[in-house]
């Protein structure tokens, strides 16, 4: 036993050497002696609810376990108050059961409680007429480890919100133990100064919860899944074969041939349950849900209102309230357990090629973590297609390169023409054929074949939400989560503890207000208290009545609208420094003496401002994040379905501009407000706006799309998933070496599960991991126009994503509470307007973005020989040097061989020898025009391709349909075959009782027919 463990024990108050004032015993104090009695009766019962205390005070001694030992006395362990089993560890499974080793631990609620300063073994001291206003249940300690008595009034208080606290936490745990769970604590734990708390909820608490909640539960009835006939059969059968080898070795992941019916539990129907098995018929999984639902409505009124769980955690009441992993995952001896075999066959990068176990990971982690997993797998199956059908285009732009006459002419040095400067002054004149390179490499993205590949990608985003809802339907039968709706609106609708908080501050507002308006002598002293308590309990009762106004809520949703709106302009600011950056390196880098610092002038200020672009853009979402939360609480959504839905909204929208701003500026804005020669537009009046280059702004599109991708993959996505909960581990293992000696040795023995658990990073949602997908999902579906490789880069992101969240959610998270959901909720949404999106920007992106469109204008418009022969020279118009502006001129008038007259530009304006020199062109509106028709019949065709494609694919596939509606004739089977046998027992007994009342009147003749029938009326009765 520790020698800092205080125990209590009774003492004769004859004893010889006993009650001592004198200062040799300074540790002894005195209690009431049948409060020594109560506790240990306490430390005996441990499912006991607490005991009252006595009136009468006797003389009882406090006194430390070596000061007992001191003075020679011999104590019996019936009076410890913590009095332990032989090896506790041991026989609770180091924590996951209770100390008597049968009780298994459901749920884990922690707290931070402070020890005196002076000396752990000081002795605290309690009398009976105690003038504080806590009732006498909660004096008395849980049974358990580490249980002591409290500090009473007659010694000062160490801090009076640590004794609100823990009188907050007496009076919940005694709630809880009302609503039936089982409790017992620890304090004597490897972590100084955390106490644990242990919930184990008995099996009639199960039942009636499993009831309240309508938890689907496996009857007794089994029948045979319909596996196909003829053709299908086989064709499944082979399937089956040939993926053996990547399906993972867990029982759950096996074809099922035969499913037992499931039914809403019902106490009144527990014949018609599986129960041959009463441990294992509630999963872990399920009781864990079962206790977190009580712990949400079990509340706690020592306060200024009412307080639940999620209250009490806010207010550090708790610091955590988790519920347990099944067991260790790695190391010797370990028992084989479900988190062992997830981490195995799961969360392993060394199993990257097999599926998900994923009905392993629904029933270990819930229903809404395995939809999360299952829609990952199935977006990530659907990549590999569309990744092919990228590489091939990407294939093709390589293959077609060296044909491609508009990017032959621009590499063609013979034809010699002259560009205007890029920047005034310091940009002298250049040859179109230095920019053969980027032509080129433009050629790989802007081609037909990306045309296509745009169609192709919109049918794909339809076909895989289709598939998507086909698999999830499959996945509500195999989880029995058909019908769902009702229960789960039901749970969902539960009023939020911040929102009754904020309602019941409201109520207690108008009523002192209206007290006050009434009010006409001064209150007494001695009846403050009373009437706050009334004023509180009145306040408690006008939640009920009160809600929020949207002029209660007013100030929040105009912080809402006015930061939302600041954010997107700071996103806005920040993109323009960006441009104000690649206009001035570009200047400065023009005027570099070197040739080469000249040459490689737009590839360096393209690549360092996607750089700072995209630093610029992991910073802020990461205050996006908190930002999106803060708003949304202040808003105090009612239920806790509502605040999700607020801080999703907010999150992506803030996310979406951040992550898409700069690619919409190359994609759309730049190089369409340049101006002309001779009358460029400026910003602040000494920047010139950015042109494009000669082949077209896709290629930096490309180039931006690219990097921002992947380096958002790599660093926020993977690096820092991996390096954050890394350095996390490495601080907490400096801090233990920092610790006493002592404490260093006791943390390197063998920790309870609960301890081990609790230094586990806590579950923060899945908003994060969607979040990340969905931005990814955009970058492959929104401009594929112009980086057909984005398929490829995410389905290689995604592998590595799987595991690194599998092993996440498995080794370095707690265990979530298993939440119920039957679809993925608002993300579907999203993805959907993704998709429609998707197919608009795409039809702006070939049409204004690319060449597309005027290379198709010029060939049956312009061409006189049907080719492509004289495309770039129509593209480019004339501008006579003598017309810059004064000051704007290059320094150098010579251009690379000789004295330059006449430049060239890339628009459609008039020559400067006609009537109109510099207008705009015939050509430009016919361009134009032939840009608008496309975008209209692109997206407008795509759209009905896409919704035909979401007509003819059926939500719910025609097996399911079949086995849902066997399921219901089943049912029905079932409960009929019920009745009949309870009419056919009725029958029975009422032919019993007509035979033996036959045989009566045989024997007794005297007997009258009044009496006869008054006898038959009695059975009916009772029957």
């Amino acid at each position: 036993m520790d020698k800092d463990e205080i125990d209590l024990h009774r003492i004769s108050p004859e004893a010889p050497w006993g009650p001592h004032t004198d200062s040799t015993f300074h540790r002894v104090e005195f209690l009431p002696e049948d409060l020594g009695e109560a506790l240990n009766k306490t430390a005996m019962r441990v499912n006991e609810k607490y005991a009252s205390l006595p009136t009468e005070e006797k003389g009882i001694h406090i006194i430390n376990i070596r000061a007992i030992e001191d003075i020679g006395y011999i104590q019996h362990e019936s009076t410890l108050l913590n009095s332990l089993c032989q090896d506790p560890d041991a026989n609770c499974k180091y924590g996951l059961y209770f100390r008597d080793g049968k009780r298994k631990v459901d749920y884990i609620l922690v707290y931070h409680y402070k020890k005196s300063s002076v000396s752990r073994t000081l002795a605290r001291r309690i009398h009976h007429n105690d003038s504080s206003a806590r009732s006498i249940k909660q004096d008395q300690p849980l049974p358990g480890k580490g249980g002591h008595l409290e500090m009473g009034e007659s010694e000062p208080h160490m801090d009076y919100h640590e004794d609100d606290k823990r009188f907050r936490r007496e009076e919940y745990e005694g709630n809880l133990m009302e609503a039936g769970l089982e409790l017992e604590r620890d304090e004597d734990t490897k972590i100084h100064g955390v106490g644990f708390v242990k919930i184990h909820a008995p099996w009639n608490v199960l039942c009636r919860e499993a009831e309240f909640l309508k938890l689907k539960m496996p009857t007794k009835k089994v029948y045979q899944i319909n596996q196909g006939h003829g053709l299908l059969k086989k064709i499944n059968s082979v399937i089956q074969k040939i993926t053996e080898p990547i399906q993972p070795k867990v029982a759950e992941h096996k074809p099922q041939t035969m499913k037992r019916l499931s039914y809403p539990f019902s106490r009144e129907k527990q014949h018609l349950f599986d129960l041959s098995d009463k441990e294992s018929f509630f999963d872990s999984k399920t009781r864990s849900t079962i206790v977190y639902e009580i712990l949400k409505r079990t509340t706690c009124t020592k306060a200024k209102y009412s307080m639940g769980i999620t209250s009490l955690l806010a207010n550090g009441v708790y610091s955590a309230a988790y519920p347990l992993h099944d067991g260790d995952y790695e190391g010797e001896n370990v028992e084989l357990n479900d988190r062992k075999l997830l981490c195995e066959e799961w969360a392993s990068y060394g199993v990257f090629y097999k599926y998900q176990p994923i009905d392993l990971v629904r029933k270990y982690f819930g229903e809404k973590i395995g939809l999360y997993f299952a829609w990952l797998g199935v977006y990530t199956q659907m990549l590999i297609p569309a990744s092919i059908v990228g590489v091939i285009v990407f294939l093709y732009g390589c293959a077609t390169v060296n044909d491609n006459i508009p990017s032959k002419e621009m590499c063609d040095e013979r034809n010699n023409i002259t560009m205007c400067p890029l920047c005034d002054k310091t940009c002298s004149y250049w040859n179109m054929s230095s920019a053969c390179a980027t032509a080129r490499a433009s050629h790989l993205f802007d081609n037909p074949a990306t045309v296509f590949f745009s169609v192709f990608m919109a049918l794909w985003a339809a076909t895989f939400m289709e598939h998507w809802k086909r698999k999830q339907m499959r996945l509500n039968y195999r989880w029995d989560l058909t019908g769902f709706e009702e229960e789960e609106e039901a749970v969902k609708a539960h009023p939020r503890a911040e929102y009754e908080a904020k309602v019941l501050e409201k109520s207690l507002r108008k009523e002192y207000i209206r007290k006050k308006k009434r009010r006409h002598l001064p209150e007494e002293t001695a009846n403050k208290w009373r009437q706050r308590v009334k004023t509180v309990m009145a306040g408690v009762k006008l939640t009920d009545k009160e809600k929020l106004t949207w002029k209660d809520r007013f100030p929040a949703y105009l912080t809402n609208f006015v930061g939302i709106i600041f954010m997107i302009g700071l996103t806005f600011a920040i993109v323009f420094g960006v441009i104000i950056y690649r206009i001035s390196t570009a200047a400065a880098l023009a005027i570099s003496s070197t040739n080469s610092g000249r040459s490689s002038v737009r590839v360096t200020v393209t690549a360092t401002a996607v750089i700072i672009n995209l630093v610029v853009i992991i910073i802020l979402d990461e205050v996006y994040g908190c930002i999106a939360r803060w708003l949304t609480q202040i808003e105090v959504p009612k239920t806790d379905k509502n605040f999700e839905e607020r801080l999703i909204f907010k999150a992506f929208l803030l996310k979406f501009v951040n992550a898409y701003t700069p690619i919409f500026y190359v994609a759309f804005f730049k190089g369409r407000f340049v101006g002309r020669p001779g009358d460029y537009v400026y910003i602040f009046h000494s920047f010139r706006m950015e042109e494009c280059a000669p082949g077209g702004c896709l290629m930096e599109l490309c180039i931006q799309l690219s990097i921002i991708m992947l380096g958002k993959q790599l660093i926020q996505n993977n690096l820092f998933e991996i390096g954050i909960p890394k350095m996390k581990k490495l601080i907490r293992y400096i801090k233990l070496k920092r610790q006493r000696p002592l404490d260093h040795e006791e943390h390197m023995k063998k920790k309870q599960r609960y301890e081990v658990d609790y230094n586990l990073e806590p579950f923060a949602g899945l908003t994060p991991e969607y979040m990340e997908m969905i931005i990814q999902f955009g970058f492959v579906t929104l401009f594929v126009a112009s980086f057909p490789l984005a398929p490829l880069f995410a389905l290689l992101n995604n592998i590595i994503e799987i595991r690194l969240d599998a092993k996440k959610f498995v080794t370095e998270l707690r265990r979530p509470v298993a939440v119920r959901a039957k679809d993925i909720g608002i993300w579907y949404n999203i993805l959907r307007a993704v998709g429609k999106l998707a197919v608009i920007i795409n039809a702006f992106v070939i049409s204004f973005t690319s060449d597309f469109i005027p290379r198709l204008v010029y060939l049956y418009m312009y061409s006189e020989n049907g080719t492509m022969h004289g495309f770039v020279n129509h593209t480019l118009s004339y501008f006579n040097v003598t017309d810059f502006q004064e000051g704007t001129a290059p320094n150098d008038q010579m251009g690379p061989d000789h004295k330059v007259h006449i430049c060239r530009y890339k628009d459609y304006r008039e020559p400067p020898w006609s009537e109109n020199k510099y207008d705009i062109s015939k050509d430009f509106w016919a361009v134009l025009a032939a840009r608008l028709a496309f975008v209209i019949v692109f997206q407008n065709l795509v759209m009905f391709m896409s919704d035909f494609v979401d007509w003819i694919i059926p939500d719910i596939p025609k097996d399911i349909s079949q086995q849902i509606h066997k399921e219901k004739v089943l049912m029905v089977e079932v409960f009929m075959k019920e009745e009949q046998g309870k009419l056919q027992m009725l029958e029975t007994w009422k032919e019993k009782s007509m035979k033996k009342g036959e045989n009566c009147n045989n024997h007794s003749p005297k007997l009258s027919r009044t009496g006869s029938m008054s006898s038959h009326h009695s059975y009916n009765i009772d029957v």
